[in-house]
């Protein structure tokens, strides 16, 4: 039992002299970390964290390099948000005959007619829903949803809305039906709507282009009704320049040769084709008539007005005018040499018989005097 007491004795000594030691501050942070550092838990996530790099100074200019490449990105897909909201729907404007009959093809197409607010006898508006496989369908306006439109006036125009190039031709193709006078070569032309529900304004301006903020069937025919005035006075105005040039000639070959070799019956012809040309402006395709929609509404004005400004509308028929008087000026001129032609032949007729009779006065004086 002495040797376990003195082994008692000796421990009690040493656990004195270690309480006695000051603790450094070495020795707290020691203990401190020993202490606070977590038991690893594999699969065991007590918080969530964040994936965002740190902003070491060595990564600052990648880090705002890539926040840059953000803002970029973000633009860009506000920009293409902003095209998106606009859908463009083409539009195909077509002078394919002088005369269409409505009537008969309103008869046998009844079904696809496009309701009308106003009374207009001189066009017809239909509306094919898919009458292509090969159609894609764009969405624009309202009645029109998913479709293609087709405007139909007498006067031998056709405006086409939501149809691509390669499907015109069948559209046309059911027009031709009802056609008569027929061209030669057709006279074509091409424009477009964009369709913006955020616009400001009703209606805006562009390069080929009006933008709209909705696309209805009342905005469908004013501006049908444009596009096939200007396409009409595309065919009347080549009409007109052809008998300009034909006179053009003929005013050269009498500075030539002081003379001109036109028939009267031509002639004739001339004047009742210039006289029909200007006829058919006025009367059937309506050029100073005003639009019953765009009376009703302002909105449908400013788009009538902006389309006829665009497309210079009463510029053209001034400037189809002045080639008309042209034309007439160069009739008019040309049946007075026809008819002092005339008065000359009359008068040497006359001459002739004053001549014949003359001689058979003289032969019978003659004849007389020798009989005696």
């Amino acid at each position: 039992m002495g040797r376990w007491k003195a082994a008692n004795f000796v421990a009690r000594i040493l656990l004195t002299k270690s309480r006695s030691i000051p603790q450094t501050p070495f020795h707290k942070v020691c203990k401190f970390s020993l202490v606070s550092v977590p038991k690893i838990q594999f699969l065991k996530f007590r918080r969530s964290f964040s994936v965002a790099p740190a902003l070491y100074p060595q990564y600052v200019d990648d880090f705002e390099y890539k926040i840059d490449n953000n803002n970029n990105n973000n633009t860009e897909s506000l920009e293409s948000n902003d095209d998106e909201e606009i859908g463009k729907v083409p539009i195909k404007a077509y002078f394919l005959c002088t005369s269409i009959d409505l009537k008969r093809m309103q008869a046998e197409n009844s079904t696809d007619i496009l309701p009308s607010s106003s009374r207009s006898p001189n066009h017809i508006a239909f509306r094919f829903f898919n009458l292509l496989p090969t159609n894609n369908a764009l969405r624009f306006g309202e009645n029109t949803n998913g479709c293609s439109c087709m405007v139909v006036f007498k006067y031998g125009a056709v405006v086409l809305f939501n149809v691509e190039d390669g499907e015109a031709e069948y559209y046309l193709q059911i027009v031709r039906r009802y056609a008569s006078g027929l061209l030669r070569e057709m006279k074509k032309d091409d424009y477009a709507v964009k369709e913006k529900p955020s616009l400001v304004e009703d209606m805006q301006g562009g390069a080929d282009h009006i933008v709209l903020k909705n696309l209805d069937t009342d905005s469908i025919r004013v501006i049908s009704s444009v596009l096939g005035q200007s396409i009409a006075l595309d065919y009347f105005v080549s009409q007109v320049d052809g008998m300009v040039e034909e006179f053009a000639g003929i005013n050269r070959e009498m500075e030539k040769t002081g003379t001109f070799t036109m028939k009267r019956k031509k002639l004739f012809q001339l004047v009742g084709k210039a006289n029909s040309n200007i006829a058919d402006v006025i009367l059937k395709v309506g050029i100073f008539e005003r639009s019953e929609i765009a009376w009703r509404d302002a909105k449908y004005a400013q788009i009538l007005e902006y389309l006829r400004e665009e497309y210079e509308v009463s510029q053209r028929f001034g400037n189809l005018n002045f080639k008309v008087k042209f034309v007439e000026h160069n009739i008019h001129f040309l049946q007075e040499v026809l008819q002092n032609r005339k008065s000359d032949l009359l008068e040497w007729c006359i001459i002739v018989l004053l001549a014949v009779e003359n001689v058979v006065c003289i032969y019978e004086i003659i004849r007389d005097t020798t009989g005696h």
